[in-house]
């Protein structure tokens, strides 16, 4: 299937990223010309490196999405570069506090605000008014199910992910009558380097892990690309009707199983 995405430029935010990176290598795939955007610089440039060396077409470019006047003039630059932005994927995310509320350290809580939701708002500011403009756009906002469900010990995260989905929701409602459309997904735990683990092997590597696995209708866990699959077919001509969804990628997790 032609995604009709060999014209469009797609714009990833932690593309040097683990999922992000996939992301960028499927959306080039599709025929996508891809800017790989992290804070990163030699990373992003690695991995626009490989897409080029398959044959697809890549920008790196250094930004600090907690940055405003950075933010407005990366963006600015890739216009004048791109002609402008159709796919923008708000896939940068941080998730490194793990402790309970009572113990919560204030500068992780404000870091992660700033990276995680502030960073895309700051971002989005700049791509999809241009986009609505224009009369077509996709938005794909990467949340988790910790923002359906909260995360033990994860305040900060599963805030900044619950808020993405509203977030993404208002992008979906004021871009609805301009062709552009935005949609939420809410990933289980998605790792190549884990997916093939046994049972015991994953036990030893992460017990979190298992339990998330076990919990799983599926019983396994996810890959990268099972999420960076879903991202084309959002960004393309084909699914011009789907708009303001919440699209699990979970292996039946969220399911009421016994």
């Amino acid at each position: 299937m032609d995604f009709g995405l060999a014209e469009k430029t797609a714009l990833v935010t932690g593309g040097a990223g683990r999922i992000g990176s996939e992301d960028c290598r499927v959306l080039a795939a599709e025929g996508a010309t891809v800017v790989v955007l992290d804070l990163e610089a030699e990373a992003a440039e690695t991995v626009a490196d490989e897409i080029r060396e398959s044959g697809g077409t890549a920008h790196a470019v250094t930004c600090d999405l907690t940055d405003r006047g950075d933010v407005k003039d990366t963006v600015s630059a890739l216009r004048e570069e791109t002609g402008g932005i159709d796919i923008l994927v708000n896939n940068a995310g941080l998730v490194d506090a793990q402790s309970q509320l009572k113990d919560y350290d204030d500068e992780k809580w404000d870091l992660d605000v700033d990276v995680n939701l502030t960073g895309a708002y700051n971002i989005s500011r700049e791509v999809f008014p241009a986009m609505c403009e224009r009369g077509w756009g996709r938005v794909i906002n990467m949340s988790s199910m910790a923002g359906w469900y909260g995360g033990f010990g994860q305040a900060s995260y599963a805030a900044t992910k619950a808020a993405l989905i509203g977030f993404g929701k208002t992008m979906a409602l004021e871009g609805a009558r301009n062709g552009v459309t935005c949609n939420i997904i809410t990933p289980n735990i998605v790792m190549d380097a884990l997916a093939d683990l046994s049972s015991e092997e994953l036990a030893a590597t992460n017990p979190m892990f298992e339990r998330i696995r076990k919990a799983t209708p599926m019983q396994k866990l996810g890959r990268e690309r099972d999420v960076s699959n879903l991202i084309a077919y959002l960004s393309s001509e084909q699914a011009s009707y789907i708009t303001g969804q919440v699209i699990g990628v979970t292996g039946g997790i969220d399911l009421f199983s016994f």
